[in-house]
Parts: C-alpha cells; sequence; structure tokens
C-alpha cells in the first residue's frame, strides 16, 4: 500500500470513529457518490484529492509530499436554523478528531484541517440540505518515489 492510500485510509478510519459518537450518526465514505436520501445525522464524504507539492529530500533520496484531501460534509433538516447547527457541530467536531490525533495514528507526519467552503444545496422533490467541504493537508515522506 503506497503512503497516500494509508494516509487517506487513516483520515477515514479517524473521522468513522470520531463521529461515530454523534446522535445520530453521520454515514462516513470515502470516494463514493452521496446517496439518494440524507442520513439523519448528515453525510460525510472523504475525498482523495490531489498532490499538492513533491520536495526532493536528497542523500538518500525521499520525497516530501503535500496532500490535499477534501472531507465533504452535507446535512439536511427542517429549517435553516437546523441544518447550520448540525453542520457545525460536525465541522467542529472534525475538527476536533483531527487535531486530536495529528499523525493519524502514525500514517503521516502531520495532518492539518483547512477552512471550510459553505454552500447551500437544493434538491428537486427533497428538502433542502447545506454543505460544506473541508481541505486536509496530509504531510508524509516516502523513500525512493513520490508513487511509494
Amino acid at each position: 500500500m503506497s503512503m497516500r492510500e494509508a494516509a487517506i485510509a487513516a483520515l477515514h478510519s479517524r473521522l468513522q470513529t470520531a463521529l461515530a459518537t454523534h446522535n445520530p450518526a453521520p454515514l462516513v465514505l470515502r470516494g463514493e457518490t452521496a446517496p439518494q436520501r440524507l442520513p439523519p445525522g448528515g453525510l460525510v464524504v472523504i475525498r482523495d484529492g490531489e498532490t499538492v507539492e513533491e520536495t526532493a529530500i536528497l542523500s538518500p533520496l525521499a520525497w516530501a509530499i503535500e496532500h490535499r484531501a477534501e472531507v465533504e460534509v452535507t446535512v439536511g433538516g427542517a429549517t435553516p436554523a437546523a441544518r447550520t447547527i448540525l453542520l457545525d457541530a460536525l465541522l467542529v467536531d472534525i475538527a476536533v478528531a483531527i487535531i486530536a490525533d495529528r499523525t493519524l495514528s502514525g500514517a503521516v507526519e502531520w495532518a492539518q484541517p483547512g477552512a471550510p467552503e459553505f454552500e447551500d444545496v437544493e434538491v428537486e422533490g427533497a428538502a433542502a440540505a447545506r454543505a460544506a467541504s473541508v481541505p486536509v493537508t496530509l504531510f508524509f515522506t516516502v523513500v525512493g518515489s513520490p508513487l511509494a
């Protein structure tokens, strides 16, 4: 397994565990399409993202990698205030989960959540939803090749 894959899998596992304490808990997926219906606790989807920087370290050859994954959070609710409160609670818990274990159990050297971007989502025939996308930058070092 590549270091990139291990890092993203560790992020998924960390968020899945941390958000399970919500009542009701959100559905936490990785790289999947959104289901037709929003779960009562919301939906969190981790997207693999992209490598934004590769820096060579010589003698011995290694690469310092900066990879940015995206955490998409979508919630529903009867009112705009209810949606805002649930979304905010999930965003705070995502940040707390990452900050509490910056190495994601040793999978990365550092994980840094960024500022969210918000969006109101309207689905035909369904209640309105509120969404946010949170960039999570993962820093790690690989030996030999950025693909490792």
